[in-house]
């Protein structure tokens, strides 16, 4: 098989945990979604998707070449990737803010809420940090098709983002009002998210090239 079975797996809980925690992507298809309706949602959750795969494809290829290339290079991204995927799971554990919704400009067309949602991932550095840290944790970097199995794995993530927030954007007026009134379900997933990114962190610290 093109990635091992057991790395698989493990990919598939920790980017489920990761999706279902509240970060701006939740909170942008549900704001959408809740004050311009269901198609609003939906198009919104299509657009951040597409900007993850940027993310997803950029890091699938540059990071095969910095594995194959340069020792020195590697160590360097694998440690500021370490450092930030741990920096991320604390302040996770340490936000107590509350789940708030924040209106959107009236009368927004569906293209624009596509493109805001694209390039709300797309100009974000923090998200190809992110992807650059945690795909490399899952595949053989010994082999040669690092590329193809970084390759699947981003589409895999992504899939999944799309089938959770595209579900999220059509019932987004009613998830708003359930998540505002669970501010323990929110702090739950937080910290769960938290802890998977802490543990990633030290996982990619000790990870050998």
């Amino acid at each position: 098989m093109i990635i091992d079975p057991v790395k698989f797996a493990l990919f598939v809980g920790v980017s489920w945990a990761l999706i279902l925690a509240p970060g701006p992507d939740l909170l942008y298809v549900i704001t959408r979604g809740a004050t311009h309706g269901r198609r609003a949602g939906v198009v919104s959750a299509i657009g951040v998707i597409c900007g993850i795969l940027v993310h997803t494809t950029a890091a699938a290829f540059g990071l095969t070449i910095i594995f194959q290339t340069s020792a020195l290079v590697f160590l360097m991204v694998k440690y500021l990737g370490a450092i930030y995927l741990i920096y991320l799971g604390v302040k996770a554990w340490k936000d107590n803010s509350i789940f708030r919704l924040q209106g959107s400009s009236a009368g927004a067309s569906s293209r624009s809420l596509f493109w805001q949602g694209v390039l709300s991932n797309v100009l974000n550095p923090k998200i190809a940090v992110f992807f650059m840290a945690f795909l490399p944790q899952f595949v053989d970097q010994g082999s040669s098709q690092v590329s193809l199995q970084m390759t699947i794995l981003g589409l895999t993530f992504a899939c999944f983002g799309l089938c959770f927030l595209t579900a999220v954007g059509y019932s987004a007026g009613a998830i708003a009002g359930w998540l505002v009134r669970g501010p323990n379900y929110l702090r739950f997933l937080q910290r769960l998210a938290g802890s998977i990114l802490i543990g990633l962190g030290l996982r990619l610290a000790m990870t050998d090239q």
